[in-house]
């Protein structure tokens, strides 16, 4: 029997590369599906919806946790708004939005954009606060003005702890995005979703594209960390390693 369903499995894997880079016949016989120009479009709008509602995220979350994180305010809400962030069900958010913004590119993205929000808020608050004092108040005491010791100081230390939060956001977005179809966008998640369309291979096929996107994603935010992070603090991890 595991025999079986192992050759059941690979049959299927094989079938679902396949649809990838080979448009299929449906089975209603009507049309064409899969293939990599279908792939390409909905792959194009799935990377799309995903960076909007990031880069929404980013320029709403990250300067309110830094700067929170700089006076020492606001624990309360940033910890919280983190903690229900983690519970928050991605179907009911993309349902609401449908249901009270509508459907489409904007609405969509406001909705995933509120998925991104809380880990970014949250490291960037936490990773502000964990810089050595002694630092900041050497900062202030050769004259730096309040921002450029966010700029200067603060911040290039606080890379490490931000950037997990955004490549925490940035994985909850793309892998939510898989719903989008729900509210009128089509996106990698159709694949998945119409399996009354596409048959198990696509579904198979949309699991895979949707699990490499987020690969390329979350290493492609890594390297951008690795830019980001400070050469000193990257040599006193590789020390503190050794």
């Amino acid at each position: 029997m595991p025999d079986v369903l192992m050759t059941g499995f690979l049959g299927l894997f094989g079938d679902a590369i396949d649809f990838i880079f080979t448009p299929q016949t449906t089975r209603f016989q009507t049309d064409k599906v899969g293939g990599l120009d279908q792939v390409a479009e909905l792959g194009g709008e799935h990377v799309k919806v995903t960076f909007l509602a990031l880069g929404a995220a980013l320029l709403l979350a990250l300067p309110a946790g830094v700067l929170l994180g700089h006076y020492r305010r606001g624990e309360m809400v940033a910890l919280t708004l983190g903690n229900a962030g983690r519970g928050i069900p991605e179907l009911a958010v993309i349902a609401l939005a449908a249901a009270f913004l509508g459907f489409g590119l904007e609405n969509v993205t406001a909705a995933l954009m509120v998925l991104g929000i809380p880990p970014i808020l949250t490291n960037a608050y936490v990773g502000v606060t964990q810089v050595d004092r002694t630092a900041v108040e050497a900062a202030r005491g050769i004259g730096m003005r309040e921002l450029e010791i966010v700029r200067k100081v603060e911040l290039p230390l606080a890379v490490p702890t931000i950037m997990s939060g955004v490549r925490t956001g940035a994985i909850n977005i793309v892998a939510t995005a898989a719903i989008a179809p729900l509210a009128g966008i089509l996106t990698l998640g159709d694949f998945i979703i119409s399996r009354n369309v596409y048959g198990d291979e696509g579904v198979l096929a949309g699991a895979i594209l949707i699990a490499l996107l987020a690969i390329a994603i979350e290493l492609g935010l890594a390297g951008v960390q690795y830019l980001l992070t400070p050469r000193g603090l990257k040599l006193s991890r590789r020390l503190s390693a050794a």
